[in-house]
């Protein structure tokens, strides 16, 4: 598992994690915020991919002609971040589910 999270890149990672956190404190002190929070997390994870995939385009350009399981590989890494968001958004709408009251 540290594995995926140092190849979805430390910064993202760190990013998303610390987001996670807030997340989960604020489910605790401001449940009004979870929601947004988890899409800020989904927003973040989707801006690190775009910002991997620029870089990986920019290599690949330079390289020239490049094997396709290379880029296949290139691509499962940069889902990495987008998955840790998804789940973080997840969580946040089933946090909001729990939080509601049944009427």
């Amino acid at each position: 598992m540290f594995d995926l999270f140092l190849a979805g890149g430390k910064l993202g990672m760190s990013i998303l994690t610390a987001e996670l956190i807030c997340m989960l404190f604020a489910a605790w002190k401001a449940p009004a915020w979870v929601k947004e929070i988890g899409l800020l997390a989904l927003v973040t994870g989707i801006f690190y991919q775009f910002l991997g995939m620029f870089q990986a385009f920019g290599v690949i350009q330079m390289a020239g002609d490049i094997s396709p399981s290379l880029l296949a590989g290139g691509f499962r890494v940069s889902f990495i971040s987008v998955m840790y968001a998804l789940l973080i958004y997840a969580a946040s709408l089933v946090i909001r589910m729990l939080q509601k009251p049944r009427i």
